[in-house]
């Protein structure tokens, strides 16, 4: 149930209503505004405490390989995607920094977007693999559309 909680949170809840008080309180654009938010949460916190979880041996990416007890190599190729994980993450948290939204996102989005759609055709996902994949692809989209709006607040066409 915590895994729920939290995935939703970070990536629905958290971007929304961050979003939604910051447009109220400072103004701008809301793409962007929301799009930062979105970097921040689904990407900065998300692939921060999954990377955590992952380096540390706990967590269900080993259970997505499909091994009951994980092999020697299960478990290095796991904590090998949570450093990748922790990076991105870390990265993600800089999407508050003034200029860094766009390119602290680009990686950790275009990652979960890509890993999203490789899970989509995936045949028996548990519910935690199903809730992971819509909701790294709506990150992933998210960014998508803020790096269409910078890329158009830019002047690029």
């Amino acid at each position: 149930m915590g895994y729920f909680v939290l995935v939703i949170a970070q990536t629905i809840a958290l971007p929304i209503v961050s979003g939604a008080i910051e447009l109220a309180v400072a103004g701008g654009d809301p793409v962007f505004v929301f799009g930062k938010w979105w970097v921040f949460w689904g990407v900065g916190t998300r692939l921060l405490v999954a990377g955590i979880a992952q380096v540390s041996g706990r967590g269900p990416t080993t259970e997505i390989l499909g091994a009951t007890a994980p092999s020697v190599q299960e478990k290095q190729l796991t904590r090998e995607l949570g450093t990748a994980n922790v990076g991105m993450g870390a990265a993600g948290l800089l999407a508050l920094v003034p200029g860094w939204a766009l390119p602290a996102g680009i990686a950790g989005g275009i990652f979960l977007l890509i890993a999203g759609i490789m899970h989509l055709p995936k045949k028996g996902k548990n519910a935690q693999e199903s809730l992971a994949t819509w909701t790294d692809l709506l990150v992933g989209i998210a960014v998508v559309v803020l790096a269409v709006d910078v890329f158009v607040r830019a002047g690029g066409h």
